[in-house]
């Protein structure tokens, strides 16, 4: 596969809407995982992220603006115990909870679908990495609707054992602006992963869309002690 350049993607691609990126540093001494999330609507860019636990929330930047919280406001990042899951929406508990009861990722996203928002259908995408003693996989899924027909959910998992150094992982809710919006397409892009996490924060951030981008989450976990750091970067503040 060929591998792509993240900045060209997000620069050629005013609206990619949610995206999830995982991979592996440079160095190989860190899982790497990063979520944006932007908005067309006023309720939509009405938001940040916020720490919340070992993960974080949206949350209202303005709460007197808040029109409809059901699809904008959730935990997208969630930490059980050496699993940390990234999702675009509340399948995140749905995943922790019932991954808590010993279901597989796989498993937990069986009981849920795309967005009920018609007529985009916006697909669910939801990843995970598994960190232990040193060793790390990760995995992508995406649940999407049959080019637009509600009917018909079409389900993707992407599972990535021992990841090569350098090297990540890029799924997005759309291919493009458009009404209605155009489903992510194919496997995941192939993408490189830096060693210095705020270069890579500053990369991601200055090449989203000016107008559109809302939140950036960067985490990079030290595969040697399961310790990590993160970034934050919020529009709104």
């Amino acid at each position: 596969m060929e591998m792509k350049s993240i900045e060209k993607e997000l620069q050629n691609n005013s609206y990619p809407g949610r995206g999830i990126i995982i991979g592996k540093s440079a160095n190989g001494r860190h899982a790497v995982m990063a979520y944006f999330i932007m908005g067309r609507s006023e309720n939509s860019r009405n938001r940040v992220f916020v720490t919340e636990g070992e993960g974080i929330r949206t949350q209202a930047f303005d709460p007197s603006k808040l029109s409809d919280p059901s699809l904008i406001i959730y935990a997208p990042v969630r930490v059980l115990g050496n699993k940390t899951i990234v999702t675009n929406g509340d399948q995140t508990d749905t995943i922790y909870e019932l991954m808590d009861k010993q279901q597989t990722f796989e498993q937990a996203l069986r009981t849920r679908e795309f967005e009920p928002d018609a007529p985009n259908y916006t697909p669910r995408i939801s990843g995970i990495l598994h960190v232990e003693e040193g060793k790390y996989n990760y995995a992508m899924s995406i649940l999407k609707s049959n080019n637009g027909n509600p009917d018909s959910c079409n389900r993707y998992t992407f599972a990535y054992e021992n990841p090569t150094e350098g090297e990540g992982h890029f799924i997005h809710t759309y291919m493009g602006d458009g009404d209605p919006l155009p489903s992510f397409e194919g496997e995941p892009e192939l993408i490189s992963i830096p060693d210095d996490m705020e270069e890579f924060t500053e990369l991601l951030w200055n090449s989203l869309n000016e107008e559109n981008k809302v939140s950036l989450f960067v985490r990079y976990i030290d595969l040697a002690t399961g310790t990590y750091e993160t970034k934050i970067v919020n529009k709104n503040h």
